[in-house]
């Protein structure tokens, strides 16, 4: 305590310094890193809130707070432009105790390109800036695929991708079967195509009210024009409709658009709630937890806002908040401004609205404690890894190792981690292997071991425990590399080997050095199966890495012998067309039509690459 009272002595002279204005705080360890960034109003008054306290709301609160060393602040002239700069910071220094929102690559979408003549929707992971349109992120991969399905069923909108809408010479099943208008092929009404995107758009954005509503004036029109056979698509169109909105919950009674946030917390973790009513029914949630932060609900609330909306496809008029955040008109000013049009941001006490806060808060309650209760089995069988395989301490950060090579060529390495149970994707490693050019795991796995652990020197946390995918030699050249750590934090080490059906053998064999047998499981299978999926995604990680290098240097190699195409050109094609065989499929003139190509260079290439 002694040492950190002329740490606290220099931060409260430097406190007494500071003016009363608005601005962003960075908070500082005793490294220099930047580990929380807030902003305020009032600079000092924010600043003295964790400095002249005796007591800090909470325990957690107060340990963080030990481990500021320093601060620097930045005086902004508004508001505003302080909410701005604290989002641009949090950004650049991903400071440890802010609320940091996730990319939401494992979320898939359905994208829409409503710049193509004839659109149609595809399954994303990742929504980008294209002036595309964006459905979702939907809660799972099997909810995207029951919505595409319905709207395949439903729509006579076109199901290939561009690339084969592109190659198609005659029409496909989907047209056969009356459920697509062939406008590969076909000479298609472009306002008839684009009334049916109009209807996918409004029944993906959950307004199946609206048009079933349209769809049934449309039907009395068709009917009264004595075309009975499209009324009669249009009914069957209208009933499918129906039979989704029958399994839907109605909420509101305005049949309004709104976003309905609630925030749960229990010890260090913060979890939140995003309930989705779209026309007055509830389509669905999704929820984000966050660890360790030095934020106060208020503020939690207000970055999260921040965060999620920026990237979000579809902004609603009106959001209901449970905590109403510090700065609530400035942000409800920003909402605005990135869409264009007026976003009411509300935290309701009464009413209907009142309502749909607790039933979020409630679902953040519910979800929060599956968490917890999922944290506890996956704390609980860390220990019993660690006793199984006499660890000398509990294994919270596994990382795992598996090369990929085919016949020595294009050689890599993965590195994958677990956390607490968990993926770790952040510390993910990729190598491409630099000293082995012929079939060689040992060697391979001798280069990656000495790059990861014995030159890094400490940049990346070493792991609890280490696991090879291999058997007892990729464990004997992991020892002998480790020699070199002798002065240095130990570290557990194993290898998986995969069960010899030949020999009869059941299962896959975990071994340890200095130990001759395999661990025998017993009745914990449990824990043969968690090493197990580490290991298959080490594997994934690795294969995938491997088999993108080998397209990549495949794809340059056919293009690097065209006549004509440099490095420029090269990479024009590769990023319109992707790969070979959608190049090789191309037409003449479309080939010509791209930056920098001409016909005669089109027709190098597709000569080239015909032959």
């Amino acid at each position: 305590m002694r040492d950190k009272e002329p740490v606290m002595d220099s931060i409260k002279e430097k406190l007494s310094r500071t003016p009363s204005s608005p601005g962003v705080y960075q908070m500082k360890n005793a490294a220099g890193d930047v580990i929380y960034v807030g902003k305020a109003i009032n600079l000092k008054k924010r600043l003295a809130s964790y400095f002249t306290k005796l007591v800090q709301p909470d325990l957690k609160t107060s340990v963080l707070v030990r481990q500021i060393s320093t601060f620097d602040i930045i005086i902004t002239k508004t508001e505003k432009e302080a909410l701005i700069l604290e989002s641009n910071l949090i950004k650049r220094y991903r400071p440890r105790y802010n609320v940091i929102l996730k990319d939401d690559k494992r979320y898939p979408s359905l994208k829409m390109d409503i710049r193509n003549p004839y659109p149609t929707l595809s399954i994303v992971r990742k929504i980008q800036k294209d002036h595309a349109l964006y459905f979702g992120p939907f809660s799972s991969a099997q909810a995207v695929r029951q919505s595409l399905k319905f709207i395949n069923k439903t729509f006579k909108l076109r199901k290939c991708s561009d690339t084969s809408f592109r190659r198609r010479s005659r029409p496909c099943l989907f047209y056969q079967m009356n459920a697509c208008l062939a406008p590969c092929c076909r000479q298609v009404d472009k306002p008839e195509y684009n009334r049916i995107v109009k209807e996918v758009v409004l029944f993906l954005k959950g307004r199946t009210p609206d048009l079933i509503r349209k769809l049934r004036n449309d039907m009395y029109q068709a009917s009264d024009g004595l075309f009975f056979e499209k009324a009669a698509m249009i009914r069957d169109k209208i009933m499918a409709l129906e039979a989704t909105l029958e399994k839907q919950v109605s909420v509101t009674t305005d049949f309004a658009d709104k976003d309905v946030i609630g925030l749960a917390k229990a010890d260090d973790v913060v979890l939140l709630t995003i309930l989705f009513v779209r026309s007055g029914f509830l389509m669905g949630s999704r929820h984000f937890n966050f660890a360790q932060t030095l934020s106060t609900d208020a503020e939690i609330m207000d970055t999260f806002i921040r965060q999620y909306y920026e990237k979000a496809g579809f902004i609603p008029r009106e959001i209901l908040i449970q905590v109403e955040p510090d700065h609530m008109t400035a942000v409800a000013d920003w909402l605005s401004e990135i869409k264009g049009r007026k976003t009411h941001l509300a935290c309701p006490r009464k009413g209907e609205k009142l309502h749909l806060v607790n039933m979020a808060a409630e679902n953040a309650e519910n979800a929060l404690s599956d968490l917890l209760a999922g944290n506890v089995q996956d704390i609980d069988l860390l220990h019993r890894l660690q006793k199984k395989l006499g660890l000398d301490r509990v294994p919270e950060k596994i990382e795992c190792i598996d090369n990929s090579n085919l016949y020595g060529k294009e050689p890599v390495a993965g590195i994958v981690a677990f956390l607490k149970g968990k993926p770790d994707r952040s510390s993910y490693r990729k190598y491409k292997i630099e000293t082995i050019t012929r079939p060689d795991d040992y060697g391979t796995m001798a280069e990656v071991l000495t790059r990861r652990y014995v030159k890094n020197g400490g940049a990346d946390p070493y792991p609890d425990l280490l696991m090879l995918d291999g058997g007892k030699g990729q464990l004997n050249i992991a020892v002998s590399v480790f020699r070199e750590l002798a002065d240095k934090q130990p570290i557990d080490i194993i290898s998986i080997a995969k069960k010899d059906e030949e020999k009869g053998e059941l299962q896959d064999k975990i071994y340890k050095p200095g130990r001759a047998n395999a661990i025998n499981f017993g009745k914990d299978v449990d824990l043969l199966f968690f090493l197990q999926t580490i290991r298959d995604e080490a594997h994934r990680f690795a294969i995938t890495f491997h088999r993108k290098r080998r397209t990549d240097t495949a794809l340059r190699s056919a293009l690097d012998s065209i006549p004509g195409i440099g490095e420029k050109r090269k990479k024009v094609l590769l990023k319109h067309y992707g790969g070979i065989e959608n190049i090789r499929a191309a037409a003449l003139e479309e080939l010509s039509a791209l930056p920098g190509m001409n016909r005669n260079v089109a027709e190098s290439v597709l000569n080239a690459l015909k032959d």
